[in-house]
């Protein structure tokens, strides 16, 4: 994996409490519509289940190459690989040493935004907005798997969302702003362009806006954002999303002849959204927008974007996700779904794709475990914000993994807790671990939505005994839940959680069997609609030093 995971792996703790030692995670995943049979040809939306937004994608000579927002996050936007737009293999990440970008203060939901992926003459560029750590910047790689540079700021830009497009020996750099004077209502904002050197990859020349305020300014649109130039027959279209994130999210697109506009809007805008549907429907899909378009090798258009599989209509733990449509050019106009109808779970595939790939552990029902008997931890991996020591360990402990017990899961720096994507509404993740030797160290397994909104379940020597707690943070409170005792000789433990929608329970075998800590528990708590923000919930393994941090 990357520079800082095969150190973490390598090193020994910084901290005084002992190790816990955890011997696999499994993460199992069984939705009902993953069930539905494939036919020849057929593929599952979404294609990248879980937490995965804001997708931006670009074709390399037969290649095709993925990049998606991890906000605070580490290591950061992930890089995906596919021969055919629905097989993906992660093949590297943006952000992925410690000195590149920095987190700590931010809540889980800044960071690193949209960003955007574009390949030029053998050079690949991804664009992207920090928000609250840098601003916008450009990191540039040979090779999509890395070694990507230090990001290039681009310090004389604001605004997020930023975007380059490339027209014969000119670059055009288009991003998000703030309008011209004073912005007319909530959610009012532009898209703005100007050229950038393709030497020094800074901005230069005038400004102007393309769009102000999205379609139909009378109309009051919202967060006009995401833009995406193409070229096709002699016009320039101009794509972006429209409405906001949630349920009136959109993906609207206009066109003109000069790449500076004047840009006509499409009167059959929206190109694609679900804010028209019932909102009653079974196994909705909802939040749809935020796409970007890609010409296949065989001249077919295909569109990359972000919707989100709900339940009781608003609540969804899974965040956004990453979808995958054939766009459909009407009369000079590209579009990726009709008004009034469904995202399809199941649609039929590009005619170059592979045949009998599997595509988990992205997408569909699977079984993912990691028994931690690698060098160095599995892509799947994530820190909350970047780690400043050294406390994941899968060396020195063969076949283990050793966490050095740290700060908890409520700090806004980073919480000695491993996270991979919840990509289920209906999920069990579980763990084996050694009950931790010290008083002050509490281990187990957290689901975890953000530093407020978050589940433990955990072990911790107590007098005589080993104490089980399952806690639940919402948002400025942590309360305890449940609570059981265990005898003083445990020594090995299993934990697990299950979800199905927004019903979760958490488990424990002492070697005595599983027994139900607490079921029945609110798990709408890690919606993203309850907590707020733009991500959706992990699971993993966590160990607390509770009485040095």
């Amino acid at each position: 994996m990357v520079a800082l995971l095969l150190a973490l792996a390598g090193a020994s703790s910084a901290h005084a409490a002992e190790p816990v030692l955890f011997d696999w995670f499994e993460y199992k995943g069984h939705d009902a519509p993953f069930d539905a049979p494939l036919k020849p040809g057929q593929y599952r939306n979404p294609i990248l289940a879980g937490f995965y937004p804001d997708p931006s994608i670009v074709r390399a000579n037969d290649r095709y190459y993925l990049v998606n927002s991890t906000f605070t996050y580490f290591p950061g936007i992930p890089v995906f690989e596919s021969r055919d737009l629905v097989h993906w293999t992660q093949v590297g990440n943006v952000i992925d040493r410690p000195t590149q970008l920095d987190f700590d203060g931010l809540n889980m939901s800044r960071g690193v935004f949209a960003p955007t992926i574009e390949y030029h003459d053998g050079t690949f560029y991804v664009l992207n907005t920090s928000v609250d750590a840098g601003g916008n910047f450009i990191a540039t790689a040979k090779n999509p798997a890395g070694p990507w540079s230090d990001p290039i700021w681009l310090k004389t830009i604001d605004g997020i969302d930023p975007s380059l497009f490339f027209d014969g020996d000119k670059v055009y750099l288009i991003n998000n702003d703030a309008p011209e004077g004073k912005p007319l209502y909530e959610g009012h904002r532009a898209i703005w362009m100007q050229q950038l050197d393709a030497k020094t990859l800074q901005p230069f020349g005038p400004r102007k806006v393309l769009i102000n305020g999205g379609m139909d300014l009378s109309q009051k649109p919202i967060w006009i954002e995401g833009p995406h130039i193409y070229k096709r027959d002699g016009w320039y279209y101009l794509v972006c999303a429209e409405g906001g994130t949630s349920l009136q999210h959109s993906q609207v697109v206009a066109r003109s002849r000069d790449i500076w506009g004047p840009y006509t809007p499409y009167e059959h805008n929206p190109i694609l959204t679900q804010r028209d549907l019932p909102e009653d429907r079974v196994d909705a899909i909802g939040n749809a927008g935020h796409a970007d378009l890609v010409e296949a090798t065989d001249g077919t258009w295909w569109a990359v974007f972000l919707a989100s599989r709900m339940y009781d209509r608003v609540h969804y733990n899974t965040g956004r996700e990453t979808f995958l449509l054939p766009v459909e050019w009407k009369d000079g106009w590209p579009t990726i779904l009709a008004h009034g109808k469904r995202i399809p779970q199941v649609a039929d595939g590009p005619s170059f794709m592979q045949r009998g790939a599997t595509q988990a552990p992205l997408s569909g029902n699977f079984t993912w475990r990691d028994d931690f008997d690698k060098p160095a931890l599995d892509t799947t991996w994530l820190f909350a914000r970047v780690p400043k020591t050294q406390w994941a360990d899968l060396r020195t402990h063969a076949g283990k993994l050793a966490i050095a017990p740290g700060e908890g899961l409520d700090t806004l720096r980073n919480p000695t807790f491993l996270a991979r994507r919840q990509q289920h509404l209906s999920f069990e993740a579980s763990t084996a671990m050694t009950v931790p030797a010290d008083t002050g160290t509490e281990a187990g397994i957290a689901a975890f939505q953000n530093e407020s909104y978050w589940y433990s379940i955990g072990a911790q020597r107590v007098g005589n005994g080993v104490t089980l707690t399952l806690r639940k943070r919402q948002k400025d409170a942590t309360e305890t839940l449940a609570t059981a005792t265990l005898p003083a000789g445990t020594k090995a433990l299993k934990l697990k959680i299950e979800g199905d929608a927004g019903d979760y329970a958490f488990g424990y075998d002492a070697g005595q069997g599983w027994k139900w800590l607490k079921q029945d528990v609110d798990g709408t708590v890690l919606s993203t609609d309850v907590a707020g923000g733009f991500i959706g919930v992990t699971v993993g393994p966590y160990a607390h030093d509770t009485q040095g941090h």
